[in-house]
């Protein structure tokens, strides 16, 4: 969900005394992430990552996915300010380091950036 959305929503939305929560029902609100199988793909480590800067900081995420399917997340607040890109760019290392430490030597990187993926593929 783009951020921006979900903040004109709630503007359009306020709480006040007439306020009453919606009754939604999502049968697969425990999911946490949603991924095509594909039978005939080797099993192989997989890394998510990514970042965002603002003006209240900046944050990065990584879940690292094994080939069994067991989900590894980490999150960090960086301690200085720089742009999304750099938080990107950022947030791919932080992946590529837990990587590096639990010994995997095939892995595949997914990230939402394409400044960054391009750069790492040398187009």
């Amino acid at each position: 969900m783009k951020a921006q959305a979900l903040a004109d929503h709630l503007a359009e939305n306020p709480v006040d005394d007439e306020y009453e929560p919606l009754k939604t029902y999502f049968p697969d609100e425990e999911v946490m992430c949603a991924d095509e199988v594909d039978r005939d793909e080797k099993p192989c480590w997989k890394l998510l990552f990514d970042g965002a800067a603002n003006m209240k900081g900046v944050g990065i995420g990584v879940v690292l996915i094994s080939e069994t399917g067991q989900h590894y997340p980490v999150t960090a607040q960086l301690r200085f300010h720089c742009t999304n890109n750099i938080a990107e760019y950022e947030a791919c290392i932080l992946g590529l380091r837990l990587a590096v430490d639990k010994g995997i030597q095939e892995i595949l990187v997914l990230g939402d950036s394409d400044l960054l993926v391009h750069h790492i593929q040398e187009e």
